[in-house]
């Protein structure tokens, strides 16, 4: 197999279990890394590798098969005990650790994994991830047989989270229960020393399961979440929180039993960020997310700047510029004074802490957000499309070449190519499409200030991508 048949996407490698995701493409990877650090002076007995795996069909023997190979290159590497989220790795990396590796393949059916590599508490570089694609050896890497030193990695996780956020006190200031669904996923690994044996506290799907036999796939969207919505609705819950496979992101239920959209969410946490802790700075988000953001941005003369999709491009910004919030449209968030990473169980506390110190539910802070700065009303479509988009960019401009200039009787005020095709009308509705590159998939996201109208923008961009 060609080298660059390994190529890190969004955030990581990913593929089949089996196919494309298998022990020896694991153990491939593995010596690109240590070739990779070797090459950048990043070996020595002081620049150790956090090594971790979610709760996936055979997670821990690929993460073993991962640290082995490291360790017999001369890179020492410590791998995790349990199961562990992605966001924990990231802390260990923020001093401790000199690189930080998760075999996960995040939120996506039982039938895949992958692996996500860690630096400096955020995912790796673009730059560097190219980098290592470099350093991946074309020919098989046979089995190895090394010892790795296993650590109980969740003790610096559970302190770096009660750094952050007084559980305790605001467990015990909210009146109601307070449905968690972990997805099976590795977050669940925690639940017991973050949330302890608060009465309050109702806990879904936290066992393990490889298959996600109940929810179909740990992505924290609404078509996954109906055990969420009936658990919420029963027990007349404060709120209801997911977090998806690999612990980094987060959907929330209102106290109504409504689903909250990404778009919905974002402001909520921006104005919390700026109205409450008085927090200044740039906001940066993922071009397939909404208007509301920019106009708290726009409202308070901050900066503001939208980036291609991954959590790595917000991360970067984070790491390099004064950022006050970044957010992308598939559940990521992360703020000032934090990691420049996203994490589910930190973006948990903090919707909790919000209604504490607010002293109001999650329906009422929504409803004041839509006061202040509009409706949203956010859709998201895919679709199959008979083979992939050879080139993203050129697609985007010849969908953009044919674009009228009024669209639902608003003009066109904006069509950027930066990940995709973005259309801004000047009421600020948008839509975007953007093929996959990988796969043969189009997809097309939508925002507005009701559900017809934004199923209408929905409907105008895909039958203009066709």
């Amino acid at each position: 197999m060609a080298a660059n048949d390994i190529v890190f996407g969004t955030d990581g490698f990913r593929g089949m279990i089996g196919d494309k995701f298998d022990f020896n493409n694991v153990r491939r990877i593995a010596q690109g890394l240590a070739d990779y650090m070797a090459y950048k002076s990043m070996k020595g007995p002081d620049k150790k590798v956090a090594v971790g795996y979610d709760r996936r069909f055979l997670s821990e023997k690929f993460a073993e098969q991962f640290a082995a190979v490291l360790q017999k290159s001369g890179i020492t590497a410590e791998l995790s005990l349990t199961p562990i989220s992605t966001p924990a790795i990231s802390v260990l990396t923020e001093k401790k650790y000199v690189m930080g590796v998760v075999i996960t393949a995040s939120h996506n059916p039982y039938l895949y994994n992958g692996v996500k590599i860690k630096y400096k508490g955020r995912s790796a570089p673009p730059s560097m991830t190219a980098e290592i694609e470099t350093h991946i050896p074309k020919n098989p890497v046979f089995e190895v047989k090394e010892k790795v030193e296993k650590k109980d990695f969740r003790k610096e996780y559970c302190a770096y989270i009660k750094s952050k956020y007084d559980i305790k006190k605001i467990l015990s200031g909210l009146k109601g229960k307070i449905v968690i669904d972990f997805m099976n996923g590795a977050a669940a690994e925690v639940a017991g020393e973050i949330f302890g044996k608060d009465k309050n506290i109702i806990s879904l799907h936290s066992e393990r399961d490889p298959l996600f036999s109940k929810i179909g796939a740990p992505e924290p969207v609404e078509k996954n979440l109906s055990h969420l919505l009936k658990a919420v609705k029963e027990n007349k819950a404060v709120m209801g929180i997911a977090i998806d496979g690999d612990g980094d992101r987060f959907a929330l239920i209102d106290d109504k039993g409504n689903y909250l959209t990404p778009c919905q969410i974002a402001p909520m946490i921006a104005d919390y960020l700026v109205e409450y802790k008085k927090y200044s700075g740039k906001i940066v988000q993922a071009v397939s997310l909404g208007y509301l953001t920019k106009r708290i941005a726009q409202s308070k003369n901050f900066l503001f700047e939208e980036v291609p999709v991954g959590f790595k491009f917000i991360a970067e910004k984070m790491f390099s510029e004064d950022i006050l919030f970044g957010a992308e449209e598939s559940g990521g968030y992360a703020w000032k004074n934090n990691l420049p990473e996203r994490d589910g169980i930190i973006t948990a506390l903090m919707f909790l802490e919000m209604c504490f110190a607010k002293k109001k539910k999650i329906s009422e802070i929504w409803a004041e957000i839509e006061k202040k700065y509009g409706k949203s009303f956010f859709l998201r479509n895919d679709y199959h499309l008979p083979k992939p988009v050879g080139n993203k960019h050129s697609f985007a401009v010849k969908i953009k070449k044919k674009l009228a200039k009024k669209i639902l009787n608003y003009k066109v005020k904006e069509a950027n190519t930066l990940d995709g095709l973005k259309v801004v009308l000047e009421n600020d509705w948008w839509f975007l499409i953007r093929p996959s590159g990988t796969e043969p998939l189009l997809r097309v996201y939508a925002e507005s200030d009701s559900v017809s109208n934004t199923k209408k923008l929905l409907d105008i961009a895909y039958k203009a991508s066709v």
